[in-house]
């Protein structure tokens, strides 16, 4: 399990991030989320790939970043951009968020 200060420290950087923020381990079970995300229906304990359209989980890059333990960004047609991004000195953690881009009319 992850020490408490790291869920705490996740409150504090993304709490009020305007977009759902969640903090998962490499097993994906999810261990904190931020305000929005918890607005939206998102919970601690269940595992990240249990939540929305399976499809979307099919192009998940947490491995790649875990393993690389460098940040990845993925932008798709839908105009989400993806984030996966490693947590300093708690391998096997990451920090999952999602932005909606601004598509042209």
């Amino acid at each position: 399990m992850v020490d408490s200060t790291v869920i705490d420290a996740f409150h504090m950087m993304w709490g009020t991030f305007p977009e759902p923020v969640r903090l998962i381990q490499k097993d994906r079970r999810v261990l904190a989320v931020n305000e929005i995300a918890a607005s939206r229906g998102m919970e601690v304990g269940v595992y990240c790939y249990s939540v929305g359209n399976p499809e979307l989980h099919k192009v998940c890059c947490a491995n790649e970043a875990l393993v690389s333990n460098k940040g990845q960004r993925m932008d798709a047609p839908d105009g989400r951009i993806r984030f996966w991004s490693p947590v300093s000195n708690c391998p096997g953690v990451f920090i999952h968020f999602v932005i909606f881009r601004e598509t042209d009319q």
